[in-house]
């Protein structure tokens, strides 16, 4: 996967999204044809896709209107249809519209200990036939205010970080209330928490004003070290907290006992598998640099650790699952430290900060 950056400075959406579309129309343009063959391949015909993507879309304008002109901005300067722009920014909730995937996407640890900086890291699991290239992007939603994300050209935001002392992690999850009646996209939510919220509390409430389609969790930390993760789901939301010790760790299945009656995360997906492995290797974890918390990441298994994700190339494409990214926030500088990899090549190649 191809990292690239953007800084942005106006506070006008319309301009931001201009500016996206021009810089980067190529990429737009084949992540566009990406994921929409790749609904194709999961059943989803287009006329569906663009059906969820719409309703998406009004969904994101009624509750973010700002966020919506960004995207239809963004298409104009491509030379696209919108739809197909809102269609990759509503990819989670046009793949609701599916069983749910053998595998899921990320492994979070997060330790906010009372009193202390927060350390987080973070791998970022999908298909790397889906995203050849992806996104830095540095922008100033308000005046005065800075968000670093990284995302999939298209979407909104994914993990990101504010100059307030915020940051995002975002992992998949799957209820059975999950449907294809097209919710604010989980993106978007994403990137209004990075772009609004001073604090946890703040996140929390503009989270819960948002109706979704399909489920995520955000986890969000904050330089007065609290941190929880948003169980989003359209039976509701749970705030999951850091334990009293100060480590929060996600997967891909919910933590909260609630709407872990409605969990349908598939059997295969390693999911508890990885989320034993973040338990086992987290007291390793705490004050280190960036490229030697990722070496811990991997404990004893090194390259052959859990979270280490890597495709199985006898499976067709959309079952070829890697680890893309791995990545932290830091909270106290307002900065993003990244390797386009494994835990373990980050650990050998070294992290990048942007």
């Amino acid at each position: 996967m191809e990292l690239h950056t953007l800084r942005t400075e106006t506070t006008d959406p319309r301009e931001r999204g201009r500016l996206l579309g021009t810089r980067f129309g190529a990429q737009l343009r084949r992540a566009t044809e990406l994921y929409l063959h790749h609904f194709g391949v999961l059943g989803i015909p287009a006329e569906r896709a663009r059906d969820i993507a719409d309703r998406s879309h009004e969904a994101l304008r009624a509750w973010a209107p700002s966020l919506a002109e960004e995207s239809d901005a963004c298409a104009d300067a491509a030379g696209i249809e919108r739809w197909t722009v809102a269609a990759v920014g509503a990819r989670t909730e046009i793949l609701a519209a599916c069983p749910p995937a053998k595998e899921g996407e990320c492994s979070t640890a997060v330790f906010a200990p009372a009193g202390a900086t927060p350390e987080t890291v973070q791998t970022w699991d999908w298909h790397e036939s889906l995203i050849p290239e992806a996104l830095l992007h540095e922008l100033t939603p308000s005046a005065g205010r800075t968000v670093k994300l990284f995302t999939e050209f298209g979407a909104p935001a994914k993990i990101g970080v504010n100059s307030a002392g915020l940051g995002v992690h975002f992992n998949i999850l799957f209820h059975a209330s999950d449907s294809d009646a097209g919710g604010v996209p989980v993106h978007a939510i994403a990137r209004r928490i990075l772009d609004e919220a001073d604090t946890l509390d703040q996140a929390i409430e503009l989270a819960s004003t948002a109706r979704v389609s399909a489920s995520t969790s955000l986890t969000v930390v904050t330089g007065s070290s609290s941190a929880a993760s948003l169980e989003l789901s359209p039976a509701g939301l749970a705030v999951v907290p850091a334990g009293e010790d100060g480590w929060l760790l996600h997967t891909n299945h919910f933590l909260d006992a609630g709407l872990s009656a409605g969990d349908t995360a598939r059997t295969e997906s390693s999911t508890a598998e990885r989320f034993a492995h973040l338990n086992e290797v987290r007291s390793t974890l705490p004050g280190l640099a960036p490229a030697e918390r990722a070496k811990a990441l991997c404990g004893d298994a090194g390259p052959n650790a859990v979270v280490c994700m890597r495709p199985d190339t006898a499976k067709p494409l959309h079952e070829q699952w890697g680890t893309l990214l791995t990545i932290g926030v830091d909270v106290t500088e307002c900065a993003l430290d990244y390797v386009a990899g494994t835990p373990d090549e980050a650990a050998r190649r070294g992290f990048a900060r942007f």
